[in-house]
């Protein structure tokens, strides 16, 4: 099954943040208006997310996704169990959304603390904004969030898999 793309604006930043933590592929276009993320959902062949309820005529054939801001955790788990994630929980950038790359211990510099560095867990960096991360305290939180959220538990992120930064 080919995985699902999509694409949102700033308004739903955190959200698309938190897909992005689950795999999913999101686009983000800042502060763009409704016609201008349809406009790049037809371009890039992604699915829109919205808050909006209005679907502008001349993008009819274009996917889009209500959500609502009230219940963030009922979007996640409604568009986890609709669509397919790029990869697996852990495995994009929460920022810009580009595949994780693993990374040696070695290659690790600055903001990596020498002692996650020495540890054995392992390294991830994104090739888009330089962000590095690691399975650290924040994955704890970040895990239990999505998993409450999803109603049942993550794979473990240090599997072989890119980790959320400590």
């Amino acid at each position: 099954m080919t995985p699902d793309r999509f694409v949102t604006d700033s308004s739903l930043l955190k959200l698309a943040r938190r897909l992005r933590m689950l795999g999913f592929d999101v686009a983000s276009l800042g502060d763009a208006r409704l016609e201008q993320t349809f406009e790049a959902a037809r371009r890039d062949r992604r699915i829109v997310i919205t808050l909006s309820s209005r679907h502008p005529r001349r993008y009819a054939d274009v996917a889009a996704v209500v959500v609502s801001r009230e219940d963030p955790m009922g979007a996640v788990r409604g568009l986890a169990e609709t669509y397919e994630p790029a990869g697996p929980p852990f495995s994009r950038c929460s920022i810009c959304n580009h595949a994780l790359e693993t990374r040696s211990a070695d290659q690790a510099a600055d903001p990596v603390p020498e002692t996650v560095r020495r540890g054995a867990s392992p390294l991830h960096r994104c090739p888009g904004c330089g962000k590095w991360y690691w399975v650290g305290s924040h994955v704890d939180r970040v895990r239990a969030w999505l998993e409450q959220a999803l109603r049942r538990p993550l794979p473990d992120p240090g599997e072989n898999r890119g980790g959320a930064r400590g």
